[in-house]
């Protein structure tokens, strides 16, 4: 057996730690059958902990506190059941950043104007040993040491709720410094601090007037002596090159102004150190690079650039010309009629501009926008065959992975792959397009489970959850954008949005086994269904104030995408009593009264019940969500009720062909429905449909991301008239859950996947699906095949952890870790699908 390296909280580069106590986690390689751990010990600081515990996942720090900038080496090594230990891991170096108001001397600057461009000069001695660059910005910002771009960061220091939380970001730049004199410079932008936000024109500088820096430089020298520069009232300011940049409608580059002059001096700027906050996950970064697929030329003439893919970054031209002359670049998710479509990008210009400079070649990206796009245009001097697409988003690491024997199904997987990509920049967005972009509460609340299997988002998602707490008003309430640029209109309790600050939480408990990120939230968690109840009164049911309901039914009218088939109540105080009874099991894992939660649960469930369903189980509405809510959420009282909503369920499913009958919050609980009672038949024949509405309509249209409306482009190859359209939103890509869990068949069945439920389903004409997870405690992965009258499936099981089986026509059955081959009968229906008890 052997150990990885042990990681810091969920970073990959704990370089500027924000944590003074952070947790580790290990990860245990053994191919040893049914391999455990019986304790621990950790070595750090030339101090060794001998901890008799079988935990690996965010175990607690055994030492001191780190202190500010301390950097520490860290081993660990395991012993099994039988008493062996195994060899020391690979050491693991983390170093603290700056924890405290008191540890900064640097203070912000702002230029006095309009000015970009800022440098200070610094003289360094010989002998560096090390140096750190800790930098923010109200803006977004680039940093130079003597004139090389420090860090690989887009967009820092990213988007947060700005009035609370202020991130900065840790460098190591001793390789840059040189003896003598250095300059060390920056470039300020508007990004989300002051540029424009928000839809219908939308409301600039939502968070200040001014753009400002602040940067300090810690050098440590081989005696051992620390000098620090940092922003301050000797550093000067010019104009730049940009002459415009927006998040919507791009960037504007004038190349003959990258000499700047006319420097003068900053204004220092008065701005709350105790803000300020170290990441929690990993930077957004340049993660690819995609080439034309096609250069074609539209009806009027304009050249047209296919990436064949629809992502999120921006264009990296090549130009060759004159001064003064001009590449112009819009960007579109699809074409209409052989020209871009830029309808949908509503007020965004999506446009950027480069000037040209007048040199022999000159390569030009911009610096802080981005757009969604797989359409652009080019005009002026570029040769459209130079041009690449930089993808851009956090830079999370892929964690799970599915294929199966249906080609339409595995490009549907893959479009929610790219949507998750596209829409996870620095914070989960709606859309990454047009004059929106915001961090709906609602359309990560229903995609959570899918994201954490994809990627390693717990880092990330920790960062919006600050936020989201921050930002929750007095009463409970939670904003349904976070960070919140709406403001008060936006700040209302409305089912599956505010229930994110529920049940976001409890995902990510349940797919990282972060208990610690459960106890930080705890708190908004019980404020926020405090409220609902209140608002419930003492009838318990949720049935008043403004709600989305089931938003984007496919029935509802392009111009009313909240008036679904369901009605509003139900969908309100079915998530009520879901959410209650969420805070009854948090508050169990914390140790905390659970009581009044369960009991009020069971209150709005019996309320829901009494108003709602009929004696025999109809719900009221008849409605796909309305009964797949009532199912999942465990609404119906009696056997013969679930029994009726399951097959009632399935019936109205197939009176409307089997296509979709569901809307953002119905979609994620639909087939999870269908399966739970009995009626996996049902669900794949909805998964498979391929005329509109369907999920894989959209494949066979040609889409490479999810869209927001099922009929985001009609049939005839035109967009949907309606206002609000995108091509890249992850939303109804909810059901790669169900793939990864049922199809697959991998699901947690404990926190973190402790212990890990093995449970596929297979149905219609597949013969084959494979789901491959980086659970924390390793790879685990189930693959089946079928043959006429055979089910074969592979399972590995990570060392530590164990398995509960389900297969087809078998009795469960528990498994330890280790790699697995069954072979079992198969006859087609699995007949434990049975309906509910």
């Amino acid at each position: 057996m052997d150990i990885a390296a042990p990681r810091f909280e969920h970073l990959d580069e704990p370089l500027g730690l924000g944590e003074s106590r952070p947790r580790l986690s290990w990860i245990i390689n053994s191919e040893s059958p049914g391999w455990r751990q019986s304790a621990y010990e950790i070595s750090a600081r030339g101090e060794r902990v001998l901890v008799e515990s079988a935990e690996s996942v965010l175990v607690p720090w055994p030492f001191a506190p780190l202190a500010a900038r301390e950097r520490v080496e860290v081993g660990v090594r395991v012993r099994d059941a039988e008493g062996a230990w195994s060899d020391w891991s690979p050491p693991a170096v983390a170093e603290a950043g700056l924890l405290a108001p008191a540890d900064w001397t640097a203070r912000f600057v702002a230029p006095p104007g309009e000015e970009q461009l800022l440098r200070g000069e610094f003289t360094v001695r010989p002998a560096v040993a090390s140096a750190r660059l800790y930098a923010t910005a109200l803006g977004v910002y680039e940093i130079e040491l003597n004139g090389v771009t420090v860090g690989d960061h887009v967009m820092a220091p990213g988007w947060t709720s700005y009035t609370h939380r202020l991130r900065y970001q840790t460098y190591d730049v001793t390789t840059l410094l040189r003896p003598g004199s250095n300059t060390l410079g920056a470039i300020l932008a508007e990004g989300w601090y002051r540029g424009r936000l928000g839809f219908q024109g939308g409301t600039v500088a939502v968070y200040g007037e001014r753009l400002a820096l602040l940067a300090q430089l810690e050098i440590t020298y081989a005696d051992g002596t620390v000098q620090r520069y940092g922003t301050g009232p000797d550093w000067q300011c010019a104009p730049g090159p940009i002459l415009a940049s927006g998040i919507y409608d791009g960037e504007t580059h004038d190349a003959r102004l990258r000499t700047p002059t006319g420097w003068r001096p900053v204004d220092p700027l008065e701005h709350d150190l105790s803000t300020l906050v170290a990441p929690t996950g990993p930077p957004v970064r340049r993660t690819r690079e995609l080439t034309p697929v096609e250069i074609l030329t539209s009806p009027s003439g304009q050249t047209i650039l296919d990436f064949g893919q629809n992502l999120v970054g921006r264009l990296r031209v090549t130009a060759r010309g004159q001064a003064g002359e001009r590449v112009v670049l819009r960007h579109a998710e699809v074409l209409e009629a052989g020209e871009l479509s830029i309808r949908p990008l509503r007020t965004a210009a999506a446009t950027d501009v480069y000037i040209l400079r007048g040199d022999p070649e000159e390569v030009w990206e911009p610096r802080f926008t981005f757009h969604g796009f797989r359409y652009a245009s080019v005009e002026g001097p570029v040769d459209p065959a130079l041009v690449r697409a930089v993808v851009c988003h956090t830079d999370m690491e892929r964690t799970g992975h599915f294929e199966c024997s249906d080609a339409l199904v595995n490009r549907l997987h893959e479009n929610v792959v790219w949507s998750m990509r596209g829409n996870f920049l620095d914070l989960p967005t709606d859309c990454p397009q047009r004059d929106e972009r915001l961090g709906w509460t609602g359309d990560l609340q229903v995609f959570t489970p899918a994201a954490a299997f994809l990627h390693d988002c717990a880092g990330m998602l920790t960062s919006w959850l600050a936020d989201l707490a921050a930002e929750q008003a007095p009463s409970g309430a939670v904003p349904v954008v976070v960070p919140n640029v709406l403001g008060e209109r936006a700040v209302i309790a409305a089912a599956g949005w505010g229930d994110a600050a529920v049940l976001v939480p409890w995902t990510l408990f349940q797919r990282y086994g972060d208990a610690g990120l459960l106890e930080r939230q705890f708190p908004s968690m019980r404020r926020y269904v405090d409220h609902v109840a209140e608002l419930a009164g003492d009838g318990r049911l949720w049935d008043g104030g403004y709600q989305f309901g089931d938003w984007l039914d496919p029935a509802a009218p392009p111009d009313k995408p909240g008036d679904g088939r369901t009605p509003k109540e139900v969908v309100a105080t079915a998530y009520l009593a879901h959410s209650a009874k969420v805070v009854a099991e948090a508050a169990a894992v914390l140790g905390q009264d659970a009581g009044p939660y369960t009991a009020l649960s069971a209150q709005v469930r019996q309320a829901f019940a009494d108003a709602y369903v009929s004696p025999e189980g109809m719900v009221l509405g008849d409605s796909a969500t309305g009964y797949a809510l009532a199912l999942r959420f465990d609404l119906l009282p009696t056997r013969e009720q679930r029994v009726f909503a399951g097959e009632r369920l399935a019936r109205v499913l197939a009176d409307g062909g089997h296509h979709i009958a569901t809307g953002f919050l119905g979609t994620p609980e639909v087939c999870d429905a269908l399966t739970e009672a009995g009626q996996v038949e049902a669900a794949y024949r909805l998964l498979l449909q391929r005329e509109c509405p369907s999920w894989l309509y959209a494949v066979t249209m040609g889409a490479t991301t999810i869209w927001e409306r099922w009929d985001s482009m009609l049939p005839d190859g035109t967009v949907n008239p309606g206002e609000m359209t995108s091509f890249n939103h992850y939303a109804f890509g909810a059901v790669a859950d169900w793939l990864h869990r049922v199809v697959a068949g991998i699901a947690p069945a404990a926190p973190g996947y402790r212990r890990i439920l093995l449970s596929p389903r297979p149905g219609a004409d597949l013969t084959y699906a494979k789901a491959t997870l980086r659970t924390p405690y390793g790879t685990a992965e189930l693959s089946w095949t079928l043959t006429k009258n055979t089910m074969t499936t592979n399972a590995v099981i990570p060392p530590n952890t164990t398995a509960l089986v389900t297969l087809p026509h078998t009795p469960p059955f528990e498994i330890q870790s280790g790699t697995y081959h069954w072979t079992t009968p198969w006859t087609g229906r699995d007949s434990t699908d049975n309906p509910p008890r």
